[in-house]
């Protein structure tokens, strides 16, 4: 399995016009974050978690071609604003994009990209086929997915375990039973938004605690604001077995 991070930024913090911050106005590629988002592609499948506004962007940049599913992590449009761009995966594939997320999630897709699911539709819109989940495993094909519960302030969010990896976003609370499925972790993907604690994401301490309690053999930090600071400032205080991830940093599993 090969996974790839397509965006680990957030609309909160990458770039900010006018801001002076280290981040703000760093040359280091490693600061330049898009939308947070991972391509994960196994022997038989290539899966995105989440289409945000840069979606096109990236997937031009890790130069795929090929896409059978999309997963859902909830329906805040920084992560879902770029559905429209599968129509090229559509034109490519000849065939509907299969997609997965909750009921709410759904739902919202269809008003959000209503002229998709119109029963007369206008040549070249997106093709979608849409698949219900809950909390509760799920296969495509072959590849078992588990999804994972967690509370972004008040909103019911999923991250998806698959097989020894795990990730996690837009996330500020875990219950201890759903912690239960982070354990014995290869990788564990997990957001940290800034150092100050926020009202709906993890910070940098609250993320490490978890980390810490889970002890995957290794941990990279997503959804990341220029709160945060820089990857050549921050990287070198973390946890051996965490690193901040970076836009196009691949991982072999």
């Amino acid at each position: 399995m090969k996974l790839t991070f397509l965006g680990t930024g957030t609309s909160q913090g990458i770039p900010i016009i006018g801001c002076n911050c280290s981040v703000c106005q760093s040359s280091n590629n490693k600061d330049k974050r898009l939308r947070s988002s991972v391509h994960i592609e196994t022997e038989d499948l290539s899966l995105v978690i989440d289409t945000g506004p840069d979606f096109r962007q990236q997937m031009l940049r890790e130069h795929i071609t090929k896409l059978d599913a999309i997963l859902f992590t909830h329906d805040h449009k920084d992560h879902t604003a770029g559905l429209d761009d599968v129509r090229a995966f559509n034109y490519i594939q000849k065939k509907a994009m299969e997609i997965y997320g909750e009921d709410y999630v759904l739902e919202t897709l269809q008003k959000e990209f209503a002229y998709a699911f119109a029963k007369k539709r206008y040549p070249g819109v997106p093709k979608i086929n849409l698949n219900l989940i809950s909390n509760t495993k799920f296969y495509i094909d072959k590849l078992c997915i588990e999804p994972i519960r967690g509370i972004h302030l008040k909103l019911p969010v999923l991250g998806y375990k698959i097989g020894k990896l795990a990730y996690i976003t837009d996330m500020n609370y875990i219950s201890e039973e759903e912690q239960e499925k982070l354990m014995h972790l290869e990788v564990l993907i997990i957001n940290a938004l800034r150092i100050e604690k926020h009202v709906s994401h993890f910070n940098l301490e609250e993320a490490l605690t978890i980390i810490k309690k889970c002890n995957p053999k290794k941990a990279y930090l997503t959804h990341i604001s220029h709160a945060l600071g820089s990857y050549k400032d921050l990287n070198p205080k973390l946890p051996q077995n965490v690193k901040m991830a970076y836009d196009g940093l691949k991982i072999e599993l």
